[in-house]
């Protein structure tokens, strides 16, 4: 393996218990429809109602970073409750003048069109989106 290959690596999992599905953001949708860790519910979501309106190549950070409310994936991200960790960068991290990044987690809807998202959208370069969760419970809604 190329030392180029295992940091292509970083930010591609899927971890999942009964309750909870955490994502990496770094997959492209053309690498989750064919992942068979992924629960087959939000599989089956990708293909049916998502790759259909994407590019196959954009990953999971880039399209929620690029998201508007009147796109067909923003309805069905708000229909499964799906939540975002992102990592933003503040150089004033704390209030201790000492740059870095804070790490929190919002709704999709807080994202798109939340009192937050003028302030996440205005500096996307600060913004790494680290991995998606979604419930059991909210992919039992599709």
């Amino acid at each position: 393996m190329k030392e180029n290959d295992s940091t292509n690596q970083d930010f591609k999992y899927v971890l999942h218990d009964l309750t909870n599905i955490y994502v990496g953001a770094k997959y492209t949708y053309n690498e989750l429809v064919d992942l068979n860790d992924l629960p087959f519910r939000l599989r089956m979501a990708i293909s049916n109602y998502l790759i259909h309106d994407l590019d196959g190549s954009m990953t999971l950070g880039e399209h929620v970073m690029k998201m508007k409310k009147g796109d067909n994936a923003y309805r069905v991200y708000r229909q499964i409750r799906a939540k975002f960790k992102l990592n933003i960068y503040d150089e004033n991290l704390n209030g201790k003048g000492k740059p870095g990044y804070r790490q929190k987690e919002y709704k999709i809807s807080d994202i798109v069109e939340g009192p937050e998202s003028e302030e996440l959208h205005a500096h996307p370069e600060r913004i790494f989106v680290e991995e998606m969760h979604v419930t059991a419970l909210g992919l039992l809604a599709l």
